[in-house]
């Protein structure tokens, strides 16, 4: 029976339908739509695991915190957008208490009763090539060897698939399905006639967890803000530099205003990066969801946007 995603877990926690969560590497406070929803439903839940590198917003809400290693701490693999499989080996100790994660559900499997026991990463990716026809090739041994893979590798002898559509689509001439436009629930209206878009900064990575941490990518941008077209700035008094508050039918956060002299969004949109726990877009943005993807509309919400204050 299909699950829930991660916007109806929300729902569901908050109705009471839903009551413990097992959190792990992820940030919800910070990267999930309408952050007052978020925090209402993760207070209501009877119990709530958080299991990451450092104490996120999230993790600060948890009933148990367990301290996980790094990428750098533990052996495994990465596989890429692109279909790369490659390995990536422990290269320093993990801190305190810290562990590799799979080593943390082993632990937790046992205590509930099941018999979980990988000795390695390598065994691990045995039983994947074993239950996974893509993956059936893929062995630590060969990754050694050869240095990558690109699933499909379905055997030993398979070389892998470096391209994996050439001369036909793996399910033929593809598939076709129309669909009606419907618009977005959330529109313009003259009390909020902008419209605000989230998005990310090619050197910030989601809810900028570990970013933050480094003082070269730090530089380069540690804080949030709004950026305005020209036009559309000046026609609200704003200038580059001010501090501004941008309102949504969910509520409110304060940022400052960044207005390029040339360029920018489109004319009536904003955009807001979603890294940032100082002035969080996610405060504002709605849990509104397409009905069959079940995504959230965080590229589409109505806001006004004033000054606060000067530069």
């Amino acid at each position: 029976m299909p699950g829930l995603t991660l916007v109806e877990m929300m729902d569901a926690a908050l109705s009471g339908e839903l009551k413990a969560m097992y959190i792990m590497g992820e940030n919800p406070v910070i990267a999930d739509p309408d952050q007052a929803h978020v925090l209402e439903a993760l207070s209501a839940l009877d119990f709530l695991v958080v299991q990451d590198i450092f104490m996120t917003e999230t993790a600060s809400l948890a009933d148990v915190v367990l301290p996980a290693a790094s990428f750098l701490e533990k052996d495994g693999t990465f596989t890429n957008t692109d279909r790369r499989i490659k390995r990536v080996r422990r290269v320093i100790a993990s801190p305190g208490e810290a562990l590799p994660d799979g080593e943390i559900v082993m632990r937790l499997s046992r205590l509930l009763g099941v018999d979980a026991d990988y000795p390695s990463a390598s065994d691990v990716m045995d039983e994947m090539a074993m239950v996974t026809p893509q993956y059936g090739g893929v062995s630590y041994a060969r990754l050694e060897a050869e240095g990558e893979l690109r699933w499909p590798c379905r055997n030993a002898d398979d070389p892998g698939t470096p391209i994996l559509h050439t001369e036909v689509f793996t399910r033929g001439r593809g598939a076709f399905t129309p669909v009606d436009y419907e618009p977005t629930p959330d529109r313009v209206t003259a009390d909020r006639p902008l419209v605000m878009t989230t998005g990310r900064h090619l050197w910030n990575f989601h809810t900028d967890t570990m970013v933050s941490r480094s003082e070269g990518l730090s530089e380069l941008n540690d804080h949030g803000y709004v950026e305005m077209r020209a036009a559309d700035a000046a026609a609200l008094g704003i200038c580059d530099g001010d501090r501004v508050e941008v309102t949504s039918k969910q509520g409110s956060v304060e940022t400052e205003a960044r207005v390029p002299r040339r360029g920018g969004p489109k004319p009536g949109v904003v955009f807001m990066p979603f890294h940032f726990a100082d002035s969080p877009a996610n405060r504002i943005t709605g849990t509104d969801l397409d009905p069959t993807a079940k995504i959230p509309e965080l590229k589409v919400t109505s806001v006004r946007v004033r000054k606060v204050s000067g530069a």
